[in-house]
């Protein structure tokens, strides 16, 4: 059975953007007849707020976008919470070390803004960082460590990581633009990246649908996965929505959140009849429900570019019109 999940980060507001991604991905997998897995990924507990998960929560289920495992309902892989599952992380990291896949990065917080100031590689890690730690003898990494709490960073080998996603194709990207991803910060949170490839095997996810703004992380991905021998899920990367003018949808832009559409009186079939369309599903963006949806669901209808949402569609939204 296919298996796909949503997981948000509760670090504000769902907006219209987030909900564009969450319908696909709940599409994708009704349309299966496949199981949905609703996850937390509240690891930055500096960012993340309990308010915002309920919150979360409500909107999801307004929209009719329901889940058969969760934070609110359990199931068999939980908990569903990344902040509760940080026995597995460290586990994992201990295996990396053991394997050689890590080493420690005791570089100033000056020395990697000189690194961020350099070109960038690949865009959800910033400037790819060149390896200033990973040759150090073991003297110098005793003496600096006396000194620093290291951070661990993944040594990626010297060579391209191919794949195809379902929605972007075929991709191919070289060693030297994706850097030594840091896998556990210097004050013991550990990376996205990791949290995200256990948690997903964990599951037993097989889907991955999420926005085309996290393209960039699978292949750091897939080599986690390669380096613990899991099984990685297949990847589909839709567009980001936008803005008329084109610019990425924020969570401190209030007026397009869920909660604010529901307060103004919107209903979720409007809202989702809207998304379906902007997707390329439908071809007028009339109200329907979820499941009404489902038939409507073709991966290859999805565009691969940024969607612009019409100027006269816009001014239509309650809160924002």
């Amino acid at each position: 059975m296919r298996r796909g999940r949503f997981a948000p980060t509760p670090s504000g507001l769902l907006h219209i953007g987030n909900a564009f991604t969450a319908l696909l991905a709940w599409l994708q997998i009704r349309a299966a007849s496949g199981s949905f897995v609703l996850r937390i990924e509240d690891i930055d507990t500096a960012r993340s707020r309990p308010e915002y998960t309920r919150q979360l929560l409500e909107d999801l289920a307004w929209l009719g976008l329901d889940w058969d495992e969760g934070p609110d309902s359990g199931g068999l892989h939980a908990p569903y919470e990344q902040s509760l599952r940080l026995e597995s992380y460290a586990a994992a990291a201990r295996r990396l070390e053991e394997g050689g896949w890590l080493y420690s990065c005791f570089c100033s917080r000056a020395e990697l803004k000189a690194v961020a100031r350099a070109p960038h590689g690949l865009a959800s890690e910033g400037a790819a960082y060149p390896g200033l730690c990973r040759h150090l003898t073991a003297a110098e990494r005793e003496q600096r460590a006396a000194r620093k709490e290291p951070a661990l960073r993944f040594a990626v080998p010297p060579r391209e990581v191919v794949f195809t996603d379902g929605v972007q194709g075929g991709q191919r990207v070289a060693a030297g633009s994706l850097g030594d991803f840091v896998v556990k910060r210097a004050d013991g949170v550990f990376s996205y990246q990791l949290a995200v490839v256990l948690d997903d095997a964990a599951m037993g996810v097989t889907d991955v649908l999420r926005g085309a703004d996290l393209l960039d992380s699978t292949p750091r991905q897939l080599l986690l996965c390669e380096a613990l021998g899991l099984q990685p899920p297949a990847y589909h990367h839709v567009p980001l929505l936008c803005a008329p003018d084109g610019s990425r949808l924020s969570k401190r832009d209030r007026s397009l959140t869920l909660s604010s559409l529901r307060v103004s009186g919107m209903r979720p079939e409007r809202l989702l009849g809207l998304l379906a369309f902007l997707a390329g599903l439908t071809d007028r963006p009339e109200p329907a429900s979820a499941y009404e949806l489902t038939a409507c669901f073709e991966p290859s209808r999805i565009p691969r570019t940024p969607v612009r949402i019409p100027r006269e569609l816009w001014a239509g939204l309650p809160s924002v019109g």
